[in-house]
């Protein structure tokens, strides 16, 4: 297989980090875990119930950017992506970046999101999320998941497609 360069990406809730790990896992490539990049102060305002701005989320965007461009072969990135120039500026890194995008009804994510444990992400900021969200295009390589599928089937859907 080749190695090819997933960012998988969706509103919190939706599933990125379960699917991204079993699909890093079904590559054999490493797995980066987006929101660990986030700096304290981002962390903070969402756990305090304020959403994210451009600004908030323009360095940490640049540390997900570094991480591809230090990865060597493929991987597999959890990060949310919602709007289109955020996934431009991770394609900086890799022009032939891949993005599976995690999508599906606010009532299904926001129950997944009540059943969490331990995440600063609550609920509240879910809406501003879906409002941010700017859907893949036709354009950019990857495809648009529906969440409604079990994990396994949204892997094996990735890894069929490429």
């Amino acid at each position: 297989m080749k190695q090819t360069r997933w960012v998988v990406m969706g509103v919190s809730g939706c599933g990125k980090s379960t699917v991204g790990q079993a699909l890093a896992a079904g590559m054999a490539v490493p797995f980066i875990e987006g929101d660990r990049f986030h700096p304290p102060a981002n962390v903070a305002k969402m756990s305090a119930g304020i959403a994210l701005d451009d600004a908030d989320r323009a360095g940490w965007l640049l540390a997900l950017r570094e991480q591809i461009e230090l990865a060597d072969g493929g991987l597999v990135l959890a990060c949310s992506a919602l709007k289109r120039k955020y996934r431009d500026q991770l394609r900086l890194a890799d022009p032939a970046l891949n993005f599976a995008h995690l999508s599906g009804g606010r009532a299904l994510i926001a129950s997944r999101m009540r059943e969490r444990a331990g995440h600063y992400m609550p609920l509240s900021l879910l809406d501003s999320q879906l409002r941010d969200l700017e859907p893949l295009q036709v354009d950019e390589g990857g495809m648009v998941l529906d969440i409604l599928a079990p994990p396994r089937v949204l892997v094996a859907r990735i890894l069929a497609g490429f």
